[in-house]
């Protein structure tokens, strides 16, 4: 057995610019922020980024790190849409392939299975053909010759996900509602790294097993990042912080940045936050 343990800095210390990097979590729900924060603090750009987008996208493309998205949605959820992303892609700054929900679900199952393409009926009938011209059709084989769209496989360089807990082999555990596909996320990339809310020791042998979401065989490294989904939620360690996420939403990128994200840590930025909100009271 290995022990997987690392930082988050050593992580982005094993990408580099021009990677195809996939985000778990959906929306404003779980995202791996704490990974995301530490990218922004290397040189690292020219990404493609595949992601059920939330503010994870919007640091990025703010940032100019993102040379192509691959997304179903960019929100934060209480925010319909992400204001960042918004904005950068507004100004032309990257490409989008906006797929349909299932769509992106069962490239992510193509990825994690090795398949070049899956076949699925989402898809037919609506713009989502039209806008990515790129997409092709394929008729089954048997008698009923129905035609399908051939989604392609969302194979990634790499791919953050957030979970409640992990131990140091790189097993993951959610505790929340919904497991947001992130282990088709770490089946769908070359290498895997798993941030987490706290690492324990070991799962015991009263571990419901269905929340033992993310296997170690899939997983690279792992990072104990308390609060590290911040300001995204991580239920039932904690909500989405909603009075943080108002203020990012409506504060000019060069500000915020400067104020939250010009440490050099994690720690900075935890503390940063902190003083924010006792600011307000």
């Amino acid at each position: 057995m290995t022990d997987k343990t690392m930082t988050p800095d050593e992580v982005v210390g094993r990408l580099r610019s021009g990677m195809t990097l996939g985000i778990g979590g959906w929306g404003s729900r779980r995202k791996p922020m704490a990974l995301v924060r530490a990218l922004l603090r290397s040189e690292i750009t020219d990404l493609t980024v595949i992601s059920y987008g939330g503010p994870d996208v919007g640091l990025l493309a703010a940032a100019g790190r993102i040379r192509r998205l691959v997304a179903a949605f960019t929100t934060l959820d209480s925010i319909p849409l992400e204001p960042h992303f918004r904005a950068a892609r507004e100004r032309g700054d990257l490409a989008l392939t906006e797929l349909d929900e299932a769509m992106f679900m069962w490239g992510l199952h193509a990825a994690a299975n090795r398949l070049p393409f899956m076949p699925v009926r989402a898809g037919l009938g609506s713009d989502v053909m039209a806008v990515n011209p790129e997409l092709r059709t394929v008729t089954s084989p048997y008698e009923d010759g129905e035609t399908f769209v051939a989604v392609p496989a969302l194979r990634m360089d790499a791919a953050f996900v957030h979970l409640n807990r992990a131990d140091r082999l790189g097993n993951g555990q959610y505790l929340g509602p919904d497991p947001y596909f992130d282990d088709l996320f770490c089946e769908a990339a070359d290498t895997a790294y798993v941030s987490c809310e706290q690492l324990v020791d070991r799962f015991d042998a009263g571990t419901a097993p269905q929340s033992l979401l993310v296997s170690r065989h899939s997983v690279t490294g792992v990072v104990e990042t308390p609060n590290g989904a911040h300001f995204t939620s991580c239920v039932p360690d904690h909500g989405r912080d909603e009075p943080f996420q108002k203020m990012y939403a409506t504060t000019p990128w060069p500000e915020f940045a400067e104020r939250f994200l010009s440490g050099k840590s994690e720690d900075d930025y935890q503390q940063a936050v902190r003083t924010w909100h006792e600011e307000q009271q």
